[in-house]
């Protein structure tokens, strides 16, 4: 069914993918909420002192482009090729987006969005019927300052994404013995070790679990770290075995396009080589069984499992294990989930047959792959990939641009195209 404007969407997540379909929307001539519970960009610029692996082509429209220029004719974008940090992303890009006439009328900044229902309706009713959409969303929002309020809205896009929500430590992916006592004193982010958190980790002993590009990214820079301050150690914990990965415990692959990604891949899996006579030690096949956090001395005792037995003292935790979407927000409207990455269901079975961790091939091209079973409920950008962490910007604006296919009813709208014409 094609809503007409002016219609009302809200969307949930002021991140990149949250400001474009806000943008998408006004183009066409919606009203448009926006709701985010920090600032704008709020996750980027928690991870905002990384440089990202893709260029800045890879993470912005030629729609955004036109109305940041429509808005200052001044205004010069980075260049296309530049590898941006994610502050550098968030204070170039996007708060400037934000801040443009079409968008900045419609963020509701922190503003948590704590659930989402039918007005006079409840989730086991009119089950798979797309009359449902009969009855408004409602939204039930809390401010910092205002407190508790209900929006209403014809349609819903959470753009909230994952990160955030980390996963645990233990066997099983639920919490390790101590863990969510500890939880307070246990990095489950992006520390910046090499500049605004150097104190914290310059001269200490530090454990990191993980072996995505996050925990890579922690190890190299707590490696340079090293070397600059003395005493700085790094026991790195990988609970895949090391026969799974021959090459080390960061997952490279051939040809890699993303060049900056393989090159950290390779450093990571250098330090933790046996053959790598430096800061790092890895133990490769094991697990946290426990953790306790106190004592005279205030550090973490950690208990090992797995290939290697063992109980360490450190002072510092980085548990860079993955993140899962929030999905209690919606846990009254109907949705198909997939019960291994817990993303909407038809979008996790668009990604099975391509292994490619970039999302560079992601079969993204069918619209349909974003409907849900409840009406006019979406789910785009990273949150619609669940538990993997294969997501990338230039695929969450190929989200947008094909959910208004669908909302508009017009399978060839295209305002990318149209903004290049221009």
């Amino acid at each position: 069914m094609a809503y007409d404007t002016p219609a009302t969407i809200a969307i949930l997540g002021a991140g990149p993918i949250g400001l474009e379909t806000a943008l998408y929307a006004r183009f066409l001539g919606y009203e448009v909420r926006l709701f985010e519970r920090g600032r704008v960009s709020e996750s980027v610029r928690r991870w905002g002192h990384v440089t990202m692996f893709t260029p800045f082509r890879m993470n912005r429209s030629p729609l955004a482009l036109s109305a940041l220029r429509a808005q200052d004719v001044n205004w010069r974008p980075p260049d296309d090729e530049a590898m941006l940090t994610g502050h550098a992303y968030a204070e170039q890009f996007l708060q400037p987006l934000a801040a443009c006439d079409l968008l900045a009328d419609t963020l509701l900044l922190e503003t948590e969005v704590l659930s989402i229902g039918r007005a006079e309706s409840l989730k086991g009713d009119q089950v798979g019927d797309a009359g449902r959409r009969d009855h408004p969303f409602r939204i039930l929002t809390r401010n910092r300052s205002q407190g508790e309020d209900i929006h209403t809205a014809d349609i819903v896009i959470d753009c909230t994404g994952a990160y955030g929500n980390h996963n645990w430590l233990g066997q099983g992916g639920i919490p390790a013995i101590g863990e969510r006592s500890a939880e307070a004193s246990v990095e489950y982010g992006l520390p910046d070790v090499l500049d605004t958190q150097r104190e914290r980790y310059a001269g200490h002993s530090v454990l990191v679990v993980g072996s995505g590009h996050s925990a890579a990214t922690t190890v190299v820079a707590l490696a340079q770290l090293a070397g600059e301050s003395m005493g700085t150690h790094v026991e790195w914990i990988t609970r895949r075995p090391a026969e799974a990965d021959r090459e080390g415990p960061v997952r490279r692959f051939v040809d890699d396009p993303l060049t900056a990604r393989d090159r950290l891949a390779h450093r990571a899996n250098q330090l933790a080589s046996h053959e790598h006579d430096g800061p790092v030690h890895h133990r490769a096949g094991t697990w946290i069984e426990r953790i306790e956090w106190g004592g005279d001395r205030r550090r973490h005792r950690v208990h090992l499992t797995g290939r290697h037995h063992d109980v360490l003292e450190v002072d510092r935790v980085v548990a860079q294990v993955g993140y899962r979407p929030n999905r209690g927000i919606y846990s009254e409207l109907q949705l198909h989930e997939c019960f291994a990455t817990e993303a909407p269901f038809q979008a996790t079975a668009a990604l099975r047959g391509n292994p490619s961790v970039d999302d560079r091939e992601q079969p993204y091209g069918d619209p349909a792959t974003l409907l849900n079973p409840e009406p006019d409920f979406y789910v785009l950008g990273a949150k619609s990939h669940g538990r993997n962490s294969n997501f990338l910007i230039s695929t969450g604006l190929e989200q947008v641009r094909d959910l208004f296919t669908i909302i508009g009813d017009r399978a060839n709208l295209d305002l990318y195209a149209n903004a290049l014409s221009e």
